[in-house]
């Protein structure tokens, strides 16, 4: 059993993030399957790896299941839990895996869960088209359309590799910069014209209820509360990696207010995704 987990802990708890958009629920699976794996007659292991990824699917929808009327009645933007850092130090490099992104996730949100469990199974777990289909109980045909189907949601052909590219230093570092000088000329030449802002408080803090658009609304929208903010006694902003890519953090004395993560095509900034919900940023406080 030590020697199964040990070999594929990572890559379930990839599959299990990827699935549930939440490092608390991910590692709870994780942790809940290999419980389970007790019971489970030897024969059933000949192929571990498929076995073990059908207990994480089955168990992510079950939990999609249950989250679904609380995800409806969620006040305002619903966003994924960011990914710091796990409690378990072997885990640390998945943290840096690309196919974990933070606007990779973001995308998965438009996808129905079969669709959502068929991308992630073999876009970024590599799978193929038979192996999926024994995983989810479909024909090898429908997990092509569903794969082709999940493309389309997220913007995408089906021939194309979906790329989120995450923010470098610099431009988290230049995006700070302004907003703190408040300059408003430098902080529009950042943003991309089609920027959208999306905030996450859950109804526990205060937040956008409603994506911003435009990098006019979204710079008018951050700089007065963003100065006001840093100016407080106590206040600190860092930055920090997030799922990979660089972020900005804001911490007071009372915890963690706010962690920010850009999103950048051609150079220029085209998501502001800000979680404030304090239940997904647990792991983001150290």
């Amino acid at each position: 059993m030590k020697e199964l987990y040990e070999k594929y802990k990572k890559l379930l708890f990839k599959l299990a993030y990827q699935l549930t958009g939440s490092v608390t629920d991910a590692e709870d699976v994780v942790q809940d399957v290999f419980v389970k794996l007790v019971d489970v007659p030897p024969e059933k292991l000949k192929e571990p790896k498929a076995y073990l990824c059908k207990m994480v699917t089955n168990r992510c929808r079950d939990l999609y299941k249950s989250a679904r009327k609380k995800r409806e009645q969620y006040y305002g933007e619903w966003l994924p839990e960011p990914l710091h850092h796990l409690n378990n130090d072997a885990m640390e490099e998945v943290v840096r895996d690309e196919q974990l992104s933070y606007a990779m996730l973001v995308l998965l949100e438009r996808l129905s869960p079969t669709e959502r469990i068929v991308f992630v199974l073999r876009e970024a777990l590599g799978f193929d088209y038979r192996e999926i289909a024994e995983l989810v109980e479909k024909s090898e045909v429908n997990c092509r359309k569903l794969f082709s189907r999940a493309h389309a949601k997220m913007g995408m052909s089906p021939d194309q590799s979906v790329v989120t590219e995450g923010a470098a230093p610099e431009h988290v570092h230049q995006f700070l910069s302004a907003l703190k000088q408040g300059n408003l000329q430098q902080i529009l030449a950042i943003l991309d014209p089609e920027v959208v802002l999306v905030a996450d408080g859950g109804g526990r803090v205060l937040a956008a209820a409603e994506p911003i658009p435009t990098r006019e609304r979204v710079a008018q929208f951050l700089l007065g509360p963003f100065r006001q903010a840093t100016t407080i006694e106590g206040i600190q902003l860092e930055v920090i990696r997030v799922n990979g890519h660089p972020a900005f953090r804001i911490r007071s004395s009372e915890g963690i207010h706010s962690v920010g993560i850009l999103h950048v095509e051609n150079q220029r900034i085209h998501n502001i995704y800000i979680v404030r919900n304090p239940d997904k940023l647990t792991q983001v406080g150290e």
